[in-house]
């Protein structure tokens, strides 16, 4: 299944702001009400449905928030779609693959192994369904790394509820306080890290491929930076102060960076995808004038 190829020129029409409100509250209320269910009938079979629906709460409301802005790009539903679907499924097959082999116990220098191999496998697939395209727009590289890099995080998250479940003898509401922690703060993680770096190849890109240069590999550098404190500054914190919030303290701190240098990239796509439409129109004008003489 490919996705239509990308037409400069072709902005989307503006969309009514509010879509990734819609999509959290339903999923939020459809994920209540499942949990109610489940406590009532106690049927196990209600499980994984519930699992999955709070694993993608959160996600599916972070992308939704970077479609209804993309009227400016010239990405489809269905490419971002795909994107959410091959980013997640590629990257967390490739890293259950890569990090047993890597990584033998985790500290604060494996967790900076970790964020090198997790963020090269969750590009892998934006790289399945831009190989075929022109991709130099940052635009494009943002919104389609934001739904990769999410995939990503709904997948495993829905992992570590399960394994929540079964360490704590099937307790569910330890399963939906690590569901609701991981999706609270997954739009400071995994969706951003994505981001930065797809958006970064995106620009760096030449004659319609990929161009691995100083720019990509910092950017590359920066996100792994990210995500092992991410995953590694919670111990150095409960280390220091014994606090019983060294997640939330240290992971909300690095998230906000990462959201900050997301802003940033963000203004810059904005500002070089209007300057190339403005470009496009001066030359259009340039050409008819040409024509009618």
């Amino acid at each position: 299944m490919e996705p239509e190829p990308v037409i400069h020129g072709a902005e989307q029409e503006p969309q009514k702001k509010g879509l990734w409100w819609r999509v959290l509250l339903t999923v939020l209320f459809l994920y209540l009400l499942g949990l109610v269910i489940l406590v009532f009938t106690a049927n196990p079979n209600l499980f994984p449905t519930i699992v999955m629906l709070g694993s993608f709460m959160f996600p599916a409301a972070y992308v939704s928030f970077f479609y209804e802005r993309r009227h400016l790009s010239r990405l489809t539903l269905p490419t971002i779609a795909l994107s959410f679907f091959y980013g997640g499924l590629l990257g967390v097959f490739a890293a259950s693959v890569l990090e047993p082999i890597f990584i033998h116990r985790l500290n604060i220098f494996t967790a900076f192994t970790i964020g090198f191999i997790e963020e090269f496998v969750k590009i892998l697939g934006v790289l399945v369904i831009a190989r075929r395209w022109g991709h130099d727009s940052e635009l494009d590289g943002l919104i389609l790394g934001a739904a990769a890099g999410m995939g990503f995080a709904a997948l495993e998250s829905t992992g570590y509820a399960f394994t929540a479940f079964l360490e704590s003898g099937g307790s569910l509401s330890a399963t939906v306080v690590v569901i609701l922690m991981r999706g609270v703060l997954s739009p400071l993680g995994h969706g951003t890290w994505t981001a930065i770096l797809v958006g970064t190849m995106f620009r760096e890109s030449r004659t319609g491929h990929f161009h691995i240069n100083l720019k990509v590999i910092g950017a590359y550098i920066t996100v792994v930076i990210l995500h092992g404190l991410w995953d590694g500054l919670p111990s150095v914190i409960a280390f220091i102060t014994g606090s019983g919030l060294d997640v939330f303290i240290s992971q909300s701190l690095v998230g906000l960076v990462g959201i900050f240098i997301l802003w940033l990239r963000w203004r810059e796509a904005i500002r070089l995808q209007l300057a190339e439409k403005l470009s496009t129109v001066e030359e259009k004008a340039i050409e008819d004038e040409m024509i009618s003489q």
